[in-house]
C-alpha cells in the first residue's frame, strides 16, 4: 500500500464523501456555533491549496491550507477516512502542507480544532503546534483549541 498526496480539486466525489463524513463527525461532537466548517466553494479559492491523499488510487484523506493574506495560513478540513487510519495519512498531509507553506514563505500555520478530538490534538502537538489565543475571525470558545506553528 502506498499513500500519495497531491494538490487536487476538492469538487470530486471521493472528497465530497470525506467532507460529508467530517461534517457528521463534527456535528456529533459539537454544537453548531462551535463548528467552523468551510464549504467546497471556499476550498476552491485561489488562496487555498487543497491536498488529497490516495491509497491505491482511492481517496482516503484531505486537508486545505488557506492563506490569510498576512503571512500566515490555516489548516482547514483535515480529515482521514476511519478505514484508512494507521496508514500515516494525516502525517503525510501535514508534511505536504508544511512544505507548501514553506515554499510560499509563510511565517506560521494556524488551526482551530475541538477539545473532544484528542487524536488530532496529539498529532498537531507532535508536529510542533502550540496553543495560542483565538485568531482571525474566531471568537474564544471553550470547545475550541487554537494552535500555531511558526515556520523557519
Amino acid at each position: 500500500m502506498s499513500v500519495t498526496i497531491a494538490l487536487e480539486t476538492p469538487r470530486q466525489d471521493g472528497v465530497l464523501r470525506l467532507l460529508d463524513m467530517s461534517d457528521a463527525y463534527a456535528q456529533s461532537l459539537y454544537p453548531p456555533e462551535s463548528n467552523h466548517l468551510v464549504d467546497v466553494s471556499t476550498l476552491e479559492k485561489p488562496t487555498v491549496s487543497f491536498f488529497v491523499a490516495r491509497n491505491e488510487g482511492a481517496i482516503v484523506g484531505c486537508c486545505a491550507l488557506v492563506e490569510a493574506g498576512d503571512g500566515t495560513a490555516e489548516i482547514k478540513r483535515m480529515f482521514v477516512d476511519p478505514d484508512a487510519r494507521g496508514l500515516k495519512v494525516a502525517s503525510k498531509l501535514i508534511d505536504a502542507l508544511e512544505t507548501t507553506a514553506a515554499e510560499k514563505k509563510l511565517q506560521a500555520v494556524r488551526l482551530e480544532t475541538g477539545i473532544y478530538q484528542p487524536e488530532a490534538i496529539a498529532l498537531y502537538r507532535k508536529y510542533g503546534y502550540g496553543e495560542i489565543e483565538a485568531f482571525g475571525s474566531y471568537l474564544p470558545d471553550p470547545l475550541s483549541l487554537f494552535m500555531e506553528k511558526r515556520l523557519p
